[in-house]
């Protein structure tokens, strides 16, 4: 059970007991109870409405810059009224700049107009979207987007398959290795894409070629927003690092893996992963997932981190229990009318680094994190082999096919290959929350 600070804490929101009023809400497999509200940017779809702030409730939205929610804050207090003023906008920088305050603030409010008991249910019922009838947006204006490397699973099965006797470097058990990624390319669930150009080498040519990737991967990642910012050359310690996050997200960090293999030495990814970047419409607020902290733990005889990016909390409930899904839609399926397969399952909670640790070692040299930057954990895989959070692990670096239950195989993905990512978190005498999807389509190139 999370204890103290209060980032970790329980309170009545998460109460299992609560039921609401919409009734999609309080179906067993729902993603969105009560319990979750998650926030997102939408419309409806077709439409020219501006894009506004809404709250996944069952299969609806509650729309925030509706009348009817508006009306109920009135006589409420400045904090609510500035946070639903924020939440008019077209992206939540503005509500993420306001800290937790009016974060859980906001919270509270809707936990308690969308209760079953709520004398407000007949009007607010105006106020209401079916998801299926909008379409979505990015949720931040992302200013910066920095990709980590925090599973050791997937950095040690990666290194193996380039370096077999060394496959971890050095570092990593004692520093966050991360890059700087490209925000202008991130697109909300749904997006299409086509097949990345880049240089291309084949081990035994004499030079390189340009050419549309061979060797397409999904990278299995949860995304972090930032709420509140820090001034350039300040520091965030540990014991205020989850302050300054608003909430995760499912993320695909595509990966062209033969364009990267020539190109990262020696500074790294760069047109390999630049071409698309996919989140999940909605957030899931860290107060939302405090029912599912755990334990952070190292194996015995690792080193213990730094001091500044260690404290007690971390090792009390540092981690977060969201297990992953990642599922396959292949053209064939959708003409023969298959669903979609499920390629692999893991964990968050086997990270190696937590978001406090990625927040303090970010800001370490004076950074400084702005509301709506992104933060990526890195492909989560966790210790089976089932368990891999790309294609590259799964088949070997190409080695071993995967054969699908269509019988079609794969190495990498093919044209018209739909990627699904889904996150869930579910513990005994809580209600189960859920993250949604994250899905994106390869076209043919261009």
């Amino acid at each position: 059970m999370p204890t103290s600070p209060d980032m970790y804490s329980t309170n009545e929101t998460h109460d299992p007991a609560l039921r609401s009023w919409v009734g999609s809400a309080n179906r067993a497999e729902a993603d969105f109870p009560i319990q979750n509200l998650p926030f997102g940017v939408f419309r409806r779809a077709g439409s020219q409405e501006a894009f506004r702030a809404g709250v996944a409730i069952g299969d609806q939205i509650l729309d925030l810059g509706a009348s009817e929610v508006r009306a109920l804050t009135s006589s409420g207090a400045a904090v609510l009224t500035a946070a639903l003023d924020a939440c008019s906008e077209s992206t939540l920088n503005s509500y993420f700049a306001l800290g937790r305050e009016a974060w859980s603030a906001l919270r509270a409010f809707l936990s308690e107009i969308l209760r079953v008991q709520s004398p407000f249910a007949g009007q607010l019922r105006a106020a209401l979207v079916p998801q299926r009838e909008a379409e979505y947006a990015v949720p931040a204006r992302i200013g910066d987007y920095t990709d980590f490397y925090t599973s050791i699973h997937h950095a040690t099965a990666v290194g193996r398959l380039f370096r077999p006797d060394n496959p971890l470097l050095p570092n990593y058990k004692w520093v966050p290795i991360g890059y700087h990624g490209r925000a202008s390319s991130i697109r909300v669930s749904g997006h299409r894409f086509p097949r990345p150009l880049g240089q291309l080498k084949a081990a035994d040519a004499a030079s390189p070629s340009l050419g549309p990737t061979r060797r397409l991967d999904y990278e299995l990642e949860v995304g972090i927003y930032i709420g509140t910012g820090n001034a350039l050359g300040t520091r965030v310690p540990m014991e205020s690092a989850e302050d300054h996050v608003f909430g995760l997200c499912l993320l695909n960090d595509w990966s062209a893996r033969d364009i990267q293999a020539w190109e990262y030495q020696p500074l790294g990814p760069f047109l390999a992963k630049s071409f698309a970047t996919t989140v999940s419409p909605w957030i899931v607020t860290l107060e939302a997932l405090a029912p599912f902290r755990v334990p952070w733990t190292r194996p015995a005889g690792d080193p213990h981190p730094l001091p500044y990016l260690d404290n007690p909390e971390l090792r009390i409930c540092g981690a977060i229990d969201l297990q992953l899904e990642v599922w396959l839609e292949t053209e064939r399926m959708r003409a023969t009318g298959r669903a979609p397969e499920r390629l692999c399952q893991s964990s968050f909670r086997e990270s190696y680094w937590t978001l406090a640790q990625l927040v303090a070692h970010h800001t370490v040299n004076g950074c400084n994190l702005q509301p709506g930057d992104l933060l990526g954990s890195g492909t989560q895989s966790g210790p089976g082999p089932h368990e891999a959070g790309s294609l590259l692990e799964l088949s070997a670096g190409g080695q071993r096919p995967i054969t699908l239950q269509s019988g079609e195989t794969r190495t990498f993905l093919a044209d018209g290959d739909r990627v699904i990512f889904r996150g869930r978190c579910v513990r005994a005498g809580y209600a189960p929350i859920g993250f949604g999807e994250a899905a994106g389509t390869v076209t043919p190139p261009e």
